[in-house]
């Protein structure tokens, strides 16, 4: 049987949020998103922050949420701009514009290969809280969307999966944001796509790319 291969499905998501929770107690100036450190220096509205899988992990979108049957990705990428970053407490906002993954497979009986994942829909909305919670959502009436082309014993198949929104939570001992699970379902394909899908990955370290240097990014 084919190696299991996490989907980049939902990660469309993320497909999104880049944020992290919080590690240290800050000051009531301190802006909800800082780089260098907590506290640190506020980052601006405008800037660019990215992130790919933690290293040595995978991202997955299973059959269940405790099932090995599915689509693994050993790359994938996130990028999302800022578009308000009020003082902590409160809540940040992003822009996700980009999401990609590479080196897919899948071990689905009859599945071949994987030809491709793209998040359609974007960008989504990203909200970053203090309390380190992230919600990635589409916009009024939407849905989060993902396309994957597999190819097959009976040649290609498109499976298109949707979500009414993701959850992930953020990190700031290892600059990181994880999904666990997040429930994507079939809209449309045939047999071999996998009905239900449960999304999870970590990206780490997020960072500022648009500042010198890439600053990891805190959450306060």
């Amino acid at each position: 049987m084919r190696r299991n291969t996490v989907s980049a499905l939902a990660a469309t998501a993320a497909l999104t949020a880049l944020a992290l929770l919080p590690g240290t107690a800050v000051s009531a100036d301190s802006a909800v998103l800082t780089h260098g450190s907590a506290a640190g220096t506020a980052v601006s509205v405008g800037d660019v922050l990215t992130a790919s899988l933690a290293s040595g992990t995978t991202a997955t979108l299973a059959s269940s949420s405790s099932g090995t049957s599915g689509i693994t990705c050993t790359g994938s990428s996130l990028a999302a701009t800022v578009t308000s970053n009020p003082a902590a407490p409160g809540t940040a906002t992003e822009s996700a514009t980009s999401q990609t993954f590479s080196g897919c497979t899948s071990n689905v009986l009859g599945v071949t290969s994987v030809r491709s994942i793209t998040v359609n829909g974007l960008p989504y909305t990203t909200s970053a809280s203090s309390d380190g919670t992230v919600t990635v959502t589409p916009s009024s009436g939407g849905t989060i969307r993902t396309t994957v082309v597999l190819a097959t014993l009976l040649g290609s198949v498109t499976c298109v999966y949707q979500a009414p929104s993701l959850s992930a939570v953020s990190s700031n001992s290892s600059n990181s944001l994880t999904f666990t699970n997040q429930a994507f379902t079939k809209v449309s394909g045939s047999v071999l796509c996998n009905a239900n899908g449960y999304f999870t990955a970590t990206y780490a370290p997020v960072v500022d790319s648009s500042v010198g240097g890439a600053p990891a990014i805190y959450t306060n």
